[in-house]
């Protein structure tokens, strides 16, 4: 799934899956998913540096460099993100009462 800050906002409905899988008040009746996997302590321990940064899906799109975007749409993505984040700050920074 892409989100970007202003043309593909995450929403609520994105989470469902999650929510549905994630049973907060008895952890036991949680179920793997294509989406959703559990790692145990010590899967978790043996990755480098004990990074977190789990992927078990992989995007198609992207393995093979000659599916990837044009680098004008990607430097486009990235001006639109930088800019989204800047308009965020900004608003922060007037919530602050500069």
């Amino acid at each position: 799934m892409h989100f970007t800050l202003k043309e593909n906002k995450l929403k609520d409905a994105a989470l469902d899956d999650f929510k549905r899988s994630y049973h907060a008040a008895d952890r036991s009746k949680r179920k793997e998913s294509e989406r959703f996997k559990k790692f145990s302590y010590d899967d978790l321990i043996a990755r480098d540096k004990v990074n977190l940064d789990i992927f078990w899906l992989k995007d198609e799109s992207l393995e093979d460099a000659d599916n990837l975007p044009d680098p004008a749409i990607l430097a486009a993505e990235i001006v639109e993100q930088l800019e989204a984040a800047l308009d965020e700050f900004k608003t922060i920074e007037e919530a602050l009462g500069r």
